[in-house]
């Protein structure tokens, strides 16, 4: 079975030595700021790093701080167990919350004492933003007195989803933050906070990883693969052990290689074969998703190697923008398929 790798449960961390190091030196230094903002690609190991430096925080003895090497803390270890199943007091985790209609669903089944099951709950639907409702909880949490004078944290995971009103609201907490406050700001596009927000944190970027530690990392969470396909997804990953893993669950590699083969086709494919590849990209949000983000490094791996870079890099601006159209308005995702299929091929 598959070791769980979900950042509030996973004790192990790869690759990420340098960012770790930083916030521990900082807590030993008596330099530690409030806030940091961990930044870097999806799936390089920044949650996992701030359930890790929340571990860390909410255990570690200051008294005795010779003894830490790293900001490990043992499975066995209460808090450890306590991050994990969210119930730790001093711990907040602020995410885009459910819309209001499935929330409703969930209070109802709360109610009435009915199991959501786990495919009942990745259907639901979650807000676009994190709103400045959500934000006003964090106010509330931080009004309250910590457990035996320790620290407090809260995780915005993350924090490119908040709107402006949200942002704002946080502004000011990380203004005036309350003593022994700790704030870590996932976000996946820093240039993409405010300003004034990224000026009252401290960084913690974080790397993207080598081929051999995605392999090292798909090997302990996806054992079952061989070593062919860990190669493959390792070099598709462009250095996130989170989109190996996504791409390991959704036959990526076979749905990138017959892309490929129908792309290179320059037009010489039997229009069964391209219907039914249309048919499987079209099958589901997320199979929409892949062929969307497969289809961009396709052309961005054509374009390093291409004389014609312009027209390539031109063409990669359209396909973002026909996915970005389909999910926006009403279109007909095989036949917008189709067509870049068929101008792809052309421009190859």
């Amino acid at each position: 079975m598959s070791e769980d790798f979900s950042p509030q449960s996973n004790h192990y961390l790869l690759g990420q030595e340098e960012a770790e190091n930083t916030f521990l030196q900082a807590w030993k230094n008596n330099t530690l700021h409030h806030a940091w903002i961990l930044s870097g690609e999806k799936g390089v190991g920044k949650a996992t790093l701030a359930y890790r430096i929340a571990r860390f925080l909410l255990c570690a003895d200051p008294n005795n701080k010779a003894k830490y090497s790293s900001l490990s803390v043992s499975p066995d270890n209460p808090i450890f167990q306590q991050v994990a199943t969210s119930s730790h007091p001093d711990m907040m985790v602020l995410e885009r919350d459910y819309t209001e209609t499935d929330k409703r669903k969930i209070i109802s089944s709360i109610r009435k004492g009915e199991v959501i099951s786990d495919d009942e709950l990745s259907s639901l639907k979650k807000s676009a933003f994190i709103r400045v409702d959500d934000v006003r909880k964090v106010n509330d949490f931080l009004s309250k007195t910590s457990f035996n004078n320790g620290w407090r944290v809260v995780i915005i995971d993350s924090a490119d989803e908040m709107n402006k009103s949200a942002a704002n609201a946080l502004l000011k907490i990380l203004e005036e933050p309350p003593a022994k406050t700790l704030l870590l700001l996932i976000s996946h596009n820093s240039g993409l906070l405010l300003p004034t927000i990224r000026s009252r944190c401290a960084k913690l970027p974080l790397r993207l990883l080598n081929n051999e530690e995605v392999s090292c990392l798909l090997r302990r969470y996806r054992s079952e693969l061989n070593e062919t396909m860990i190669s493959r997804l390792a070099e598709m990953s462009g250095g996130s052990i989170g989109r190996a893993i996504l791409y390991a669950d959704e036959g990526a590699v076979n749905f990138y290689d017959d892309m490929c083969r129908l792309l290179y086709s320059k037009q010489n494919y039997s229009l069964k074969e391209m219907l039914d590849f249309c048919d499987e990209a079209t099958s589901s949000s997320e199979m929409f998703d892949l062929c969307e983000e497969l289809m961009l490094k396709f052309l961005k791996d054509n374009m390093l190697n291409s004389k014609d870079k312009e027209e390539l890099y031109d063409l990669w601006n359209e396909t973002r923008k026909k996915f970005s159209d389909c999910s926006s308005v009403n279109m007909d995702k095989r036949l917008m398929l189709i067509n870049l299929f068929n101008k792809i091929c052309r421009v190859l």
